[in-house]
């Protein structure tokens, strides 16, 4: 079976009753986690930004704490983890702000572990790659927005 577009989608959920559209919407959230994830996030949590972002950066941080440091091997898949699990909250968002403020938190994380990044290609790269993309979201914000956000990456560069 090939999957229709949006629009087409779009043009049929408008001809369905609320019953309908709520069987579909349960439906729906049942089969993935990442479905009920952003249902929940878009039911419960979308009014509140801040909170999200504050949600995220603790869980952001028990994770930090969690890697196992043995060797860089898994500290790598760990960060790699921890990077898609950010990326897919910000997906669920689409706000510039959360993107910048999640993004931020994960450098400054990576920055603090112990040992540190730097002796390893790969994690300096992640991290160099990260920070760039943060200060390209800076850049299409508003000038006071970019403002601190600015001040917050020089507090821990």
């Amino acid at each position: 079976m090939k999957a229709v577009t949006v629009t087409t989608i779009k043009k049929e959920l408008q001809h369905l009753e609320k019953e309908q559209l709520v069987e579909l919407a349960l439906r729906v959230t049942k089969y993935k986690i990442e479905n009920k994830e952003l249902m929940t996030y878009l039911l419960f949590e979308e009014h509140d930004e801040d909170h999200f972002i504050e949600t995220i950066k603790a869980e952001m941080d028990d994770q930090f704490e969690d890697i196992n440091t043995t060797s860089y091997h898994f500290i790598k898949k760990s960060i790699r983890k921890i990077l898609r699990g950010v990326k897919k909250h910000v997906r669920y968002s689409k706000k510039l702000e959360t993107e910048a403020a999640l993004t931020i938190h994960f450098c400054r994380k990576l920055k603090q572990m112990d040992p540190s990044y730097r002796y390893n290609t790969v994690l300096t790269n992640m991290y160099d790659r990260q920070l760039g993309l943060a200060e390209k979201i800076i850049n299409k914000m508003h000038e006071d927005l970019q403002y601190d956000y600015q001040l917050e990456i020089e507090d821990f560069s």
